[in-house]
């Protein structure tokens, strides 16, 4: 398990650019890289715990993981040079956690005095 473990984690930062920058395509002659934010996260586990006191003998294992990604938009190739083209409900989603955060740190700075 704890090699599975070590794997993942030194493949985890190969993976951030492939997964937050689509494939390109081409659409009505420009090209199109659709760009996503991504998160993901992994786990895992071992045991053992044998009862000295029973004829019970303790074992375990386990992992797991997930992820999503949000689609923020594309780069769009134009006449002069790509240009950035947001989604903009999914900016809104995305920068919600952050317009929270801010707010709430603002509310306890003033809060404080």
């Amino acid at each position: 398990m704890t090699n599975l473990i070590e794997r993942l984690a030194d493949s985890v930062p190969a993976w951030g650019a492939r997964l937050a920058y689509g494939e390109k395509t081409t659409l009505d002659g420009h090209d199109i890289l659709p760009v996503a934010i991504v998160f993901f996260g992994f786990g895992g586990g071992e045991g053992s715990g044998d009862d000295p006191n029973s004829a019970m003998r303790g074992e375990g294992s386990g992992g797991g993981g997930g992820g999503y990604a949000i689609p923020i938009g594309a780069y769009i190739g134009g006449p002069h040079g790509p240009t950035f083209c947001p989604n903009p409900v999914a900016l809104v989603i995305a920068s919600a956690p952050l317009v929270s955060a801010a707010g709430l740190a603002l509310a306890r700075l003033l809060r404080s005095s």
